[in-house]
């Protein structure tokens, strides 16, 4: 089986190239870059020109929720929502029902992936059983079950020792442990960031402190055991101070901004919808200084990774008091035309930066196949478009739950298609 790209922009910064090439694609890998290649006899799929062709987006941080959730997402509908948005890759959480924190659940759900055919899943393990903080889960097992990582997202990990022995454990695996920062005894109850907009809406708040403690801690322990800490949604100010320092003195920390949190403020909830529980997320939305700063870091290589935090749920469970809805969003599918509208076209960020965030360096902070079109690499393509008109529209999304604060927003770029393994897994019908 063989397929070539002909035409259009290829961007791949592992190999420094950004040009007009073809791709040439045999058995699922690639197997030539240059210009002008024969077809001989391959399939032509024709790249207009202004098209870009990248390595296959990979997502980080994402919630499927099989098992047990299914009525919010499944593994299957996560796939292809992720390969509707560009993403050829995603990385799942361990907040499940039952948690994953043994090889059985991960073994489960690598096999819905293969059953799906759509996006690669890789799971995250638990760092505790049942992410309960107590006791350290088989690390060990999980990896060699599959695990790329290991986090107790939803929940922070509870104590700094056991944050301490997780570091030191999953340093020998060579992975990363990745901690969803919050300090509980701060955030309490809160709902929203805590400032003027929670106040006057009478809602209990978040302080970014709450976030960029627990960042300090865990910088501070990976320092001390020299692992890799991988700081989740980052949101707060404070919190990139603490990383950037940290990465000053040679800690081997990396950290991620979600969409949302470099597009989004507080302002929004006392906005013409007032309490939108689509608003609701956690970390919460925070002030524009906060949002300035996550720009910032983006902008100037102190942000290695932006994942989207995909966190489906049903209409349901959103349509209630803002205090009791679920937090999260999805974001597979806005993600692209957020980054293009706000980052490229905006002047903060080059193609080349967008690809090593979305691609290359998600790669290679999990240590996955991808984030490179080079020869004999896996052919998992992304096609994007920078001048497409995109509107996002809640109802048309390919994932189970519409919860996204983004209906009807109107933004410029998108995916054209996206290729796993050789395979035209996604093609957008409004690019011709």
């Amino acid at each position: 089986m063989k397929t070539i790209l002909k035409g259009g922009r290829v961007i791949d910064p592992a190999h420094g190239r950004d040009g007009d090439f073809d791709v040439l694609i045999e058995d699922g890998t690639i197997a030539r870059i240059g210009k002008n290649l024969p077809v001989d006899g391959a399939d032509v799929f024709e790249v207009k020109r202004g098209w870009i062709v990248t390595p296959g987006l990979v997502d980080i941080h994402v919630h499927l929720r099989e098992p047990g959730q299914e009525h919010k997402e499944t593994v299957a509908t996560g796939a292809a929502a992720a390969v509707a948005g560009g993403f050829t890759a995603v990385a799942c959480m361990p907040n499940t029902d039952p948690v994953n924190d043994h090889a059985g659940i991960t073994e489960f759900i690598l096999k819905k992936a293969a059953e799906a055919q759509r996006a690669r899943v890789y799971p995250i393990g638990a760092v505790s059983i049942g992410s309960m903080g107590e006791q350290l889960a088989e690390l060990g097992e999980q990896k060699t079950a599959g695990c790329v990582a290991f986090t107790d997202d939803g929940r922070p990990v509870a104590t700094a020792l056991l944050m301490r022995r997780a570091l030191e454990y999953a340093g020998m695996l060579g992975v990363p442990i990745i901690n969803h920062c919050e300090d509980p005894s701060l955030k309490g109850d809160g709902v929203a960031h805590e400032g003027y907009v929670a106040a006057k809406l009478g809602l209990r708040g978040i302080p970014g402190e709450a976030e960029s403690i627990m960042v300090e801690r865990d910088i501070t322990l990976a320092e001390l055991s020299g692992a890799h800490v991988h700081i989740a949604h980052m949101s707060a100010r404070q919190s990139l101070r603490a990383v950037r320092a940290g990465k000053e003195r040679g800690v081997r920390v990396t950290c991620e901004v979600a969409p949302h949190h470099f597009t989004l403020t507080d302002d929004l909830l006392d906005g013409p919808v007032k309490y939108d529980t689509n608003l609701k997320m956690n970390p919460p939305l925070r002030a524009s200084a906060d949002r300035d700063a996550m720009l910032e870091g983006i902008a100037d290589g102190s942000v290695d990774v932006i994942a989207t935090d995909h966190a489906p749920h049903h209409i349901d469970e959103k349509m209630v008091e803002f205090d009791l809805a679920p937090f999260g969003i999805v974001g597979l599918e806005t993600a692209v035309p957020i980054v293009f509208d706000r980052l490229v076209h905006a002047g903060r960020i080059s193609l080349t930066r967008m690809v090593e965030l979305l691609s290359l360096n998600p790669a290679r902070l999990l240590n996955v196949p991808g984030g490179t079109l080079g020869e004999g690499a896996p052919a998992d393509i992304t096609i994007l478009w920078p001048d497409m008109a995109s509107t996002i529209e809640a109802a048309t999304l390919v994932s189970k739950s519409k919860n996204t604060p983004f209906d009807r927003w109107h933004f410029t770029g998108g995916v054209v298609a996206t290729i796993v393994g050789g395979r035209v897994v996604y093609r957008n019908a409004a690019a011709v």
